[in-house]
């Protein structure tokens, strides 16, 4: 594994790279997640959720002990408080090195994934690998889009002063279809679905639609955009409870779902229909 990281000075993402074909354990690149906690103002000790991020792999596949290959999907569960995230092309880099290398079984694929992404990541990584033909069905987030109002859009960048709670304590599960997020490094965009649920005084729908929207020129990792939405609703709304969960379109065979929530739990690994 290459020495822990604090940036994107090395990193594959943006750069012209060379496709391995045989396993390679360090071309996977970490980064430290302390980095956003810091931005947010709280450290590792201090954070006000629980969580994962769900990693989904369509493009896996290794040889049998007889140079058969063998394809699979992969689920990866990343702790939200492990040390690292892994950067998305690394990656993808590191599961091709599986393509054209043997292995004696299924289980040895698995656990030596586990190893590395843990040690990568710096927590423990959880690893399922899925045969094709039992893949998961669409699914739809539950509760109420929020898409269809009719709301003025004037920011495109994060603007967390959107968020207004008052009144009634209720329960709500709400969602939209229009996060969109850019690539810190290369610029491309990253779409996603996004649920809230909570509990405490009624955020302005409208408001948190305009919040939602206004991370579409923003340039940040996946789970960091997440956990921002999280600590700004948190601090600006101060529910009782919290969870906020994305969806993330797949780019290059992964597509990255990150979950976070004031309630410590797992959730399921809904497949939406964009996904």
């Amino acid at each position: 594994m290459k020495d822990h990281q604090t940036g994107l000075e090395h990193a594959p993402l943006g750069a012209d790279t060379q496709y391995i074909n045989q396993y390679d354990a360090t071309l996977l690149y970490p980064i430290a997640r302390h980095l956003n906690w810091q931005a947010q103002g709280v450290e590792r000790a201090e954070l006000p959720f629980h969580g994962c991020d769900i990693w989904n792999a369509y493009e896996v596949s290794w040889l049998n002990s007889r140079g058969k290959p063998v394809v699979r999907l992969a689920e990866f569960r990343i702790p939200a408080d492990s040390e690292n995230i892994i950067e998305s092309k690394s990656f993808k880099l590191y599961l091709n090195s599986f393509n054209l290398t043997r292995f004696d079984s299924e289980a040895q694929v698995q656990l030596r994934m586990a190893e590395d992404l843990s040690g990568a990541a710096g927590g423990v990584v959880e690893v399922q690998l899925k045969p094709l033909d039992n893949s998961d069905s669409i699914a739809q987030f539950e509760g109420e889009c929020l898409d269809e109002l009719d709301v003025e859009v004037t920011d495109y960048s994060p603007a967390p002063e959107r968020l207004v709670a008052t009144g009634e304590v209720v329960c709500e599960s709400l969602y939209s279809h229009l996060l969109k997020s850019n690539c810190p490094v290369t610029g491309q965009p990253d779409w996603a679905s996004i649920a809230i649920e909570y509990r405490g005084a009624t955020i302005d729908r409208e408001g948190l639609l305009q919040y939602l929207i206004s991370y579409r020129e923003h340039g940040d990792f996946h789970e960091q955009c997440v956990e921002s939405i999280f600590m700004d609703i948190w601090n600006h709304c101060k529910p009782e409870a919290l969870t906020v969960y994305a969806r993330y379109l797949r780019r290059g065979g992964l597509d990255i779902n990150p979950w976070r929530s004031s309630q410590a739990g797992q959730p399921d690994n809904l497949r939406l229909s964009r996904q």
